[in-house]
């Protein structure tokens, strides 16, 4: 009961900003200019929040009602908790490892923003390595590292080793734009060093993913597997160089593959199996979808750790899951600023004449999603297709994921970009942070997308800046 006290303590404070309009909402937009849409600014449509603040993130959907927005505080208070080892005094708050790479959710995704990649020798946090060797399971997922298991967790609680450190250094690559003006991109390169369980299998392949933002995560699935394989056109016959292709992924619900839309390479079904994924995986807690603890045969002490949770009972239960599952679906977009300012209109037309809305596709309808009326039949404006697509060898991870090969990534949505330095503190984009803004972004799109980098490549400077204004707006 003390549990559920606390998390509806400030609930009063909370549901007063997320009630809609929320503080620090900035309107710059001006009178609606001749030609462009209505409700261009509502990227989550009805869910959408204004507020352009480093809180901007943290919003409930706007149009929630008051049974919605009280759930969404309890899940937003699991979501933000410290996990301790078990056993603790704090009861239902202990099941932290045996191994891990945070404590909380909130450690990776603060303020429900991006992580991004560490500096010098920092601690990897926000960004973690999934391991594999070559094969698939049974259900079509990739086979662990047998001895190190499907992600590297440097941490241990007291007793456990942790299986040891993850390292990152860069090397810079120069190139030049059309018009001769010089850039750099930073080519990040990956090393696990003091193995605490000997080397890795041969043929490991690694995969660093930086923790994603946590915005309009429900809206994305509340769009229908119709309209999505819609968007698909694997053999590419409309010429255009694009063929996205859906991923499919074992959905554990389910009992059967499905689309697969959360994640670098869309290889979770759901922002539950892809929030009971990251308990398991990030924090070590065990939950219904994922029963075990990360502890591969040869790590003996962290097969012998107490667990917070029982043969029957797993550490974090069903109706917690339940609480951040529904706290994920719900957390509002917010709204696009100055729209209608005459650089960010020229960066829009940019940005379709070099065919990045083949991918980042600008308005998508959601259909009718069980359980979530808010989210059900909203125009939304999250500029992905959801969709894997080759970006080419410089991007490549070499790790296959279900039906994603190691060259394939998922679209990322674009809505809320422009205010990652606001809320995350960072402008680390791309899936491992390499990128240090959203030039260097573009610039190292490859394989399906060369044609849109290098048509951003021959723009002039005023062009190029349009653009990022643009993202900027989002």
């Amino acid at each position: 009961m003390a549990e559920l006290v606390r998390a509806f303590v400030g609930l009063g404070v909370l549901s007063a900003v997320a009630a809609g309009w929320a503080c620090g909402s900035s309107d710059s937009s001006g009178p609606q200019p001749p030609g462009v849409e209505a409700g261009v600014e509502l990227l989550g449509g009805g869910t959408t929040i204004f507020d352009d603040t480093p809180n901007a993130y943290t919003f409930a959907a706007r149009n929630l009602d008051s049974e919605g927005r009280e759930v969404f505080a309890e899940g937003d208070h699991f979501f933000g908790r410290n996990w301790v080892t078990a056993p603790a005094s704090t009861s239902g708050n202990d099941g932290l490892g045996p191994t891990f790479n945070a404590i909380s959710c909130s450690s990776c995704h603060f303020k429900d923003g991006r992580g991004k990649p560490p500096a010098g020798k920092e601690e990897f946090v926000g960004l973690l390595i999934r391991l594999s060797v070559p094969g698939k399971d049974a259900q079509g997922a990739p086979l662990e590292e047998p001895n190190y298991g499907g992600q590297f967790n440097h941490r241990g609680i007291l007793g456990v080793p942790g299986e040891g450190t993850s390292r990152v250094r860069y090397d810079e690559a120069p190139g030049t734009y059309v018009d001769g003006e010089a850039y750099s991109l930073r080519r990040p390169t990956y090393e696990l060093t003091d193995l605490a369980f000997g080397p890795l299998a041969p043929g490991t392949m690694m995969s660093p993913r930086v923790a994603p933002p946590m915005i309009g995560l429900g809206l994305l699935e509340a769009i229908s597997e119709e309209t999505l394989l819609g968007l698909a056109d694997e053999q590419d016959r409309d010429g255009d160089g694009i063929s996205g292709r859906p991923n499919r992924v074992w959905n554990l619900r389910a009992g059967k593959a499905t689309l697969g839309r959360f994640g670098w390479k869309a290889n979770q079904p759901t922002v539950e199996q892809q929030s009971a994924g990251a308990f398991q995986g990030d924090i070590g807690i065990t939950t219904s979808l994922f029963r075990t603890e990360n502890c591969p045969p040869s790590q003996t002490a962290c097969r012998a750790a107490p667990s917070g949770g029982t043969p029957n009972q797993p550490e974090l239960t069903d109706a917690k899951l339940t609480a951040v599952t529904r706290y994920g679906m719900t957390v509002a977009v917010p709204a696009r600023r100055s729209w209608t300012d005459p650089a960010v209109l020229r960066g829009e037309e940019a940005f379709a004449a070099a065919k990045c809305t083949s991918c980042h596709v600008p308005k998508l309808q959601t259909g009718n999603l069980e359980g979530y009326p808010a989210l059900s039949h909203q125009t939304i404006r999250p500029f992905t297709d959801l969709l894997l697509h080759d970006m080419g060898p410089d991007l490549a991870d070499g790790r296959p994921d279900f039906e994603a090969t190691g060259t394939e990534w998922r679209t990322p949505p674009l809505w809320g970009v422009g205010l990652m330095k606001t809320v995350s503190k960072h402008q680390f984009l791309l899936h491992d942070g390499r990128a240090r803004g959203f030039a260097e972004a573009i610039l190292w799109h490859g394989g399906e997308a060369s044609a849109s980098r290098e048509a951003f490549r021959a723009m002039s400077k005023d062009e190029r800046e349009a653009l990022i204004k643009f993202l900027e707006s989002l």
